[in-house]
């Protein structure tokens, strides 16, 4: 992979000022005072919100205590989706700091997952690399990983080791010199004007005559209500952690820096404001 270091720790190291406040009808012995935190874009929900636990348990008794979730203006949040993503889906446009309201009770089993442990976020998080994997070397590399490996990939994470994940992520963005890239791009499109959770398809970062594929190119051919016509007004905003790359960027690129750490470029089209 083209080596732009630089680029992959301002990905790492991405975080978003965050207020979480306890649900006005969760039963309390006293007054909960909101619970600041600057979340990592790259990380989980329930991977990074221990503390935000403890802190409203303290006043809560242990009866009016179930599995915690997190809501963002009632839309609840999906703890397998990366924290990044939630955001740029749903709050990008807000002030900071993001509000997050936390919940004890009612859990929305329509709307999500449940997660019983940490180890649920693993068995989704290496279940997502390995399905990267399959598209962008028939996963040749992931296969020829040690058990050991593959763990110091989800430490690296749950840990926010850069170095410690980067040492192994790397092998997972190389691929042979004459190909100019991956088999495929493991990419997701995510709108919050429909109903579908995300658009996934086969991409090859190369076109037939040897042309690099950007994104405008990706778009275009999967998602053409998220490009503006050549002469017509920008209605929506691309965004991938929080910046709108420029739609002539190489998708190859793109994979190789914007990935998160499950492999994916998780991109979000989103209507532009219009303040």
């Amino acid at each position: 992979m083209t080596d732009d270091k630089d680029v992959l720790r301002d990905v790492w190291f991405g975080r978003i000022p965050t207020c979480f406040t306890l649900y006005q009808d969760e039963i309390t012995e006293r007054e909960a005072e909101p619970y600041y935190l600057l979340l990592p874009r790259v990380s989980y929900l329930t991977l990074v919100t221990d503390k935000v636990k403890k802190h409203f348990q303290k006043v809560m008794r242990q009866e009016d205590i179930s599995e915690i979730w997190f809501e963002y203006e009632g839309t609840p949040l999906k703890w397998h989706y990366p924290i990044g993503l939630l955001f740029d889906l749903l709050a990008s446009s807000s002030a900071l700091p993001w509000n997050i309201t936390v919940h004890f009770k009612s859990f929305p089993e329509k709307d999500l997952l449940h997660c019983p442990s940490k180890d649920a976020v693993e068995a989704h998080f290496m279940s997502c690399v390995k399905e990267a994997d399959a598209l962008k070397h028939k996963s040749q590399v992931i296969n020829e990983m040690q058990k050991k490996d593959h763990k110091q990939l989800w430490m690296g994470l749950q840990n926010d080791r850069f170095d410690q994940f980067w040492a192994i992520n790397r092998k997972l963005m190389e691929y042979p010199a004459e190909e100019n890239g991956f088999r495929y791009i493991p990419f997701r499109i995510y709108q919050t004007t429909t109903e579908r959770p995300f658009i996934q398809k086969l991409f090859r970062p190369v076109a037939a005559d040897g042309q690099l594929h950007t994104l405008g190119d990706l778009l275009k051919e999967v998602c053409p209500s998220a490009v503006a016509p050549e002469d017509g007004e920008k209605k929506n905003q691309v965004m991938i952690h929080g910046i709108e790359p420029m739609l002539e960027t190489p998708l190859q690129w793109l994979s190789e820096h914007l990935s998160y750490p499950d492999n994916f470029l998780h991109i979000s089209i989103i209507p532009q404001p219009t303040d």
